[in-house]
Formats: structure tokens, C-alpha cells, sequence
């Protein structure tokens, strides 16, 4: 086994008793793997942010609802939130209380409402029109709200989740026409929660807002919680020795701020997070094979079997992934050459690395990308009725152990059963 490129996966002794070539070779490629330890390590850092006895990390399991996972960040002691029926779900079978989880969802039908009130979940209402539903469906329930306060932050437009110019919660302008309806339908509100966007690396635009949900907090006297949101980055420039996000900074500004509300307000709200790339992204990382190699005029590009359907956010957001080579026989040379890495989707754009410097690529080397763990299976899809891959997890004993089968093509004809002639 050769590490022709690695940074990280050797350091943090990723694959366990395994290698990535054996993982290849056993599960095929493209291939998810999970390092149980390092997702363990990421709920600690989270649950020991502050201290207040009244604090839960709430996941954010749009990053990835994997089962197994599921159950690891459970077994962790964090609550979760869900975007819609189908994550409500999973979480549920994965042994999810109707009371450990929150519904955040946006523009769901009246179906998805009666779901999870049905289920005794909690639905923070995401809209004025929205929470008017819920009262009409669920007269005398209780219910949360999501506010917009007015402060975004992001790694992309597309991910920016507060302020002026996004579609997420309802704002402040609005708070006598919601008491109006609290009171109209004799909703009990206990939460009050926020996202102001994905991968902020400084702290500042997350403590503001959470500054001011706290103070936005006391126009609900029987409310029983406040979620700040999620939002918390990694860093995906391993390779320039990108800081991380300074967790204890972080920590210790919210700590001050619920400590002064509670001095001068006498209420010990529980507190709430809702992180989800932090949590899952780094415990994962992305293996694909290199079938080809072409010469476009000054492009040298790497075809692997990494389509966009596999992982869309290089394609979608142009975010950067560092990537790993290995192989089974040693380098030849030492040569740095700049390469482009594509998948096997029709598509220009479907691009996982643009112009980066890598020592040079052979056929058949193997790949890894890292940081793979949020928002890359969950996002993946079968266009081009490409298979999605198979997961698998590193437990903490080293060991490999498949929590997720690779899709077959008959898989491809299941939505069509009983419908064929």
C-alpha cells in the first residue's frame, strides 16, 4: 500500500485496520466511508461548548441521515431536527423520541403537518400562513417559530439563510400578527429558533444573532427554548493548513451571553444549537477509482467514477474538497502537475477538482475526497441512472462494516413496480 498523496486520512489513522484500496477492492467505487471515533469526537467538542445545564445540541440531520449514524449521534446524547416527513422518519426508526426531535420545515403540505403532529413532534412554524395551518390542524398544540434575524452568513449565496434576500422565517415585523394567531388558535409557543446560513468560519455574525433572538425572546413569556442554529464550519483547505473554526472563542461569547440574560432576566431557558456539517463532514471521506486519463488542449483532466450525482456541492456551489491518491505500487517520481478530476455525468460541469496541483495521477489509482461526510450521499441522485454508493463505516475498534448497500440496477425499477405490463 502506497500513500501517494495523503495529508490527513495517515494522520488521524482514518481507515482503521483497513486501507482505502482494500475498501475499493471489497465495496467497489465510488465508495463512502465514515470514521466512527472522529463523528464521537465532534458530538463531545459540541456537548462541552458551554456550561449550562439547560444546554442541548440539536443535529442537524440534513448533512446526512444515514441510520447508523443516527444511532452513533444519538448514543452521544444530542437531540435532532428535521426539514421533512421522510428525515422525521429515519429519525424515528433510528430510535429518535417524538420529544428529541424538531420539525423545521418550510412550504410542506397540510400531509406533512398532520404527520408529524400525528407523531407528537414539534413543528416550528416557518411562516406566518404557516403557523395558521398548524393552528387550524392542531388547535391548543404547541409550536415553535423560526425567525429571520435579519444577519446572514455563508460560504455561498445559495446557503445564506438569514437576512433580507432569503425565503427562511418570519420576520420580526410580524410579531403581533403571530400573537394574534397564537391566541386565535390557543397555540401554546415554547421554542423560538433561527439559521442565519452554512460554513461561517469567525463567530461574530452567529453571536449577534443569537444576541438577538435572546432579547427577541422576551415578547414570549412562556417560552421554553431558544435554538440558535447550526452554521459551523470545517476547514476544507487541509492541504494550506486552513484554521479551524475557534470553538472555544465561540463558546466562551455565547457563554457570556446566556449568562447576562439569565442575570438580568431571571429565566434559565434551554439553550439549543443545531449543527450539522460540523459533526458529520470530516468523519467522512469520498473513495472513487481513475479510469482515464486525456489531454484537451491545456487541460489535463482525470476521469474518475466521482460524478456529481455521487457529490453535487464542487458542481453546485464550486465548493473545494482536498483530495487524496493512493496506490498499490510505489511512485516513480515526485512530479506535481496540475489536473483536473471529472466524473462520468454528461455534463461539463460536472467537475470535482479544478486545476489542482497534485502529484501526478495514474489509471487506477484510487482517490479519496475528504470531508465528504455532509451534504455529499444525502445530496447524490441516479441521473443518468447512475448507482448511488454504497457506506460504510470504521468503527472504533478499526473495523469495516457496511451500513448502507450500494444501489443495484433493479433498484432502478423499483418506483415502477406493479405498473409495468
Amino acid at each position: 500500500m502506497n500513500y501517494i498523496h495523503n495529508i490527513w486520512t495517515e494522520k488521524t489513522n482514518f481507515f482503521g485496520n483497513t486501507d482505502p484500496l482494500a475498501l475499493a477492492s471489497k465495496y467497489g467505487t465510488p465508495l463512502y466511508v465514515y470514521n466512527e471515533s472522529i463523528l464521537r469526537s465532534r458530538c463531545k467538542a459540541l456537548t462541552s461548548l458551554i456550561s449550562y445545564p439547560a444546554f442541548k445540541v440539536n443535529y442537524s440531520a440534513k448533512a446526512n441521515t444515514n441510520l447508523s449514524l443516527l444511532r452513533i449521534i444519538r448514543s452521544e446524547g444530542l437531540t435532532v431536527d428535521a426539514m421533512s416527513a421522510g428525515e422525521l422518519f429515519l429519525e424515528l426508526k433510528a430510535g429518535f423520541t417524538p420529544e428529541e426531535i424538531l420539525l423545521v420545515c418550510n412550504n410542506v403540505s397540510d400531509e406533512e403537518l398532520r404527520f408529524a403532529i400525528d407523531a407528537g413532534v414539534l413543528i416550528s412554524a416557518d411562516s406566518v400562513s404557516q403557523l395558521r395551518r398548524i393552528g387550524q390542524l392542531n388547535r391548543g398544540g404547541k409550536v415553535a417559530v423560526r425567525i429571520n434575524p435579519g444577519i446572514g452568513a455563508g460560504h455561498h449565496e445559495k446557503v445564506i439563510t438569514g437576512g433580507q434576500k432569503t425565503k427562511f422565517g418570519v420576520d420580526p415585523q410580524f410579531t403581533a400578527e403571530l400573537k394574534s394567531i397564537l391566541k386565535e388558535f390557543n397555540l401554546h409557543l415554547t421554542g423560538l429558533n433561527q439559521h442565519i446560513g452554512s460554513l461561517f468560519m469567525t463567530p461574530e455574525s452567529y453571536i449577534e444573532a443569537a444576541s438577538f433572538l435572546l432579547s427577541y425572546a422576551q415578547n414570549f413569556p412562556e417560552l421554553q427554548f431558544v435554538d440558535f442554529g447550526g452554521g459551523f464550519g470545517i476547514p476544507y483547505h487541509k492541504d494550506s493548513q486552513e484554521k479551524p473554526l475557534d470553538l472555544k472563542t465561540l463558546g466562551s461569547e455565547l457563554q457570556k451571553l446566556i449568562d447576562d440574560f439569565v442575570r438580568k432576566t431571571g429565566k434559565k431557558l434551554t439553550i439549543k444549537i443545531e449543527p450539522g456539517r460540523f459533526i458529520v463532514a470530516e468523519c467522512g471521506v469520498l473513495l472513487g477509482r481513475v479510469h482515464a486519463l486525456k489531454q484537451n488542449a491545456q487541460t489535463l483532466y482525470a476521469g474518475t467514477d466521482i460524478g456529481f450525482n455521487v457529490l453535487i456541492r464542487p458542481a453546485f456551489y464550486g465548493s473545494h474538497h482536498d483530495i487524496e491518491i493512493y496506490r498499490d505500487v510505489p511512485a516513480t517520481d515526485s512530479e506535481m502537475q496540475k489536473v483536473t478530476i471529472v466524473g462520468n455525468i454528461c455534463e461539463t460541469g460536472d467537475i470535482l477538482a479544478k486545476d489542482r496541483t497534485l502529484p501526478s495521477i495514474k489509471e487506477n489509482d484510487v482517490i479519496g475526497v475528504l470531508d465528504a461526510g455532509a451534504y455529499g450521499m444525502v445530496m447524490s441522485s441516479n441521473y443518468n441512472c447512475r448507482l448511488r454508493p454504497a457506506e460504510v463505516l470504521i468503527d472504533q475498534s478499526g473495523n469495516d462494516i457496511l451500513i448502507r448497500r450500494r444501489d443495484t440496477l433493479e433498484d432502478l425499477l423499483i418506483q415502477f413496480q406493479d405498473l409495468l405490463p
